[in-house]
């Protein structure tokens, strides 16, 4: 098969073509064909960094955490899935788990599920990792009906599934952008949009809250805008992170007797901790898509598997406008 790889980390690291030995399927595997998988961050710092992180995987690697395919094989004793299904999830492509830049990838039948129905291929290989984060950021905090959700970054990967599920659990969501292209977006969710450059903190809690907090706030920008939220939290209210490598304060938190939410999405792969409960995550947001609560934004732009250095520059750029896809 053919895929794309990595012979070494760094800055300035180039994927090269190269023809692999086709996989079998394991017990608890299927072999997918890959139609397409979708770039996240996570696969940009690897890149770059290496085995500076503790996930990257041994070189030659093969990134690529998101996919949406068909499946070729079934291994020994894997049920509800069968050759030709289509399929979804984030299976590989760090650690000793191979990416979904190949034509087929080998994945734990535990960690994907049958691909929503209303999404093209490439649709469909934007979510999991982004949907999975954002479901389990808002489920820990128990958003519910009534409540008032601000959800920071929200035309990013990860913010835009949470202000969508946000909405779709029932909550009035607000969240932080910035630009006409960004606010019509928000607004197209059924959310408010709030100006993070001209509105203070303390201006749209009032203006929104009037000054009580907002019940929950997922951030998905995190750094200096982790007290942001802090700050925007009502009392006893919840705040989910996905991205607390920071050093804080944590008086105000203290003060307003919150609770923190951290979310690392990756531990079931790396740590083969629960995986079962990522495709159960992927079955319910397949039938949320399905019901139409859940769309994922993709950029306009497109690159095929050759194209995965170019894919990886456009989303590091900061100008792309929703996930970045590659076709395989």
């Amino acid at each position: 098969m053919k895929a794309m790889v990595l012979n070494q980390y760094g800055p300035d690291a180039a994927f090269e073509q190269a023809d692999m030995a086709a996989p079998s399927a394991q017990p608890g595997q299927v072999i997918v064909r890959v139609a397409a998988t979708s770039i996240n961050t996570v696969d940009t710092m690897i890149r770059q960094m290496g085995k500076d992180l503790p996930l990257a995987p041994d070189l030659p690697a093969v990134l690529g955490m998101d996919f949406a395919g068909t499946i070729e094989a079934v291994g020994e004793g894997v049920s509800g899935f069968a050759p030709g299904d289509e399929v979804y999830g984030c299976a590989g492509g760090l650690a000793d788990l191979q990416g979904a830049l190949a034509e087929l990838m080998p994945a734990d039948a535990r960690l994907i599920a049958h691909k929503p129905k209303r999404l093209s291929m490439r649709e469909a290989a934007a979510l999991p990792l982004v949907g999975i984060t954002a479901f389990e950021g808002l489920q820990r905090a128990g958003v519910k009906a009534g409540q008032k959700v601000l959800v920071h970054g929200g035309t990013g990967g990860v913010g835009h599934a949470a202000v969508q599920l946000a909405k779709h659990f029932g909550a009035t969501v607000y969240s932080t952008a910035s630009g006409e292209q960004a606010f019509d977006i928000i607004k197209s969710y059924g959310a408010t949009p709030i100006d993070y450059r001209t509105e203070t903190v303390a201006d749209y809690v009032e203006a929104h809250t009037s000054g009580a907090g907002f019940d929950v706030v997922f951030d998905s920008v995190g750094g200096a805008n982790m007290t942001n939220s802090f700050d925007a939290a009502a009392l006893n209210g919840h705040v989910s992170t996905t991205v607390a490598m920071v050093e804080l304060d944590l008086t105000t938190a203290h003060f307003k007797g919150l609770s923190i939410h951290v979310v690392f999405m990756l531990i079931p792969m790396l740590h083969n901790h629960h995986r079962e409960a990522h495709g159960e995550i992927l079955a319910q947001l397949a039938q949320i898509v399905d019901l139409g609560g859940v769309k994922p934004l993709l950029d306009e732009q497109t690159f095929s598997l050759s194209e995965v250095g170019k894919a990886h520059d456009r989303l590091t750029s900061g100008q792309a406008i929703g996930k970045v896809v590659v076709e395989v």
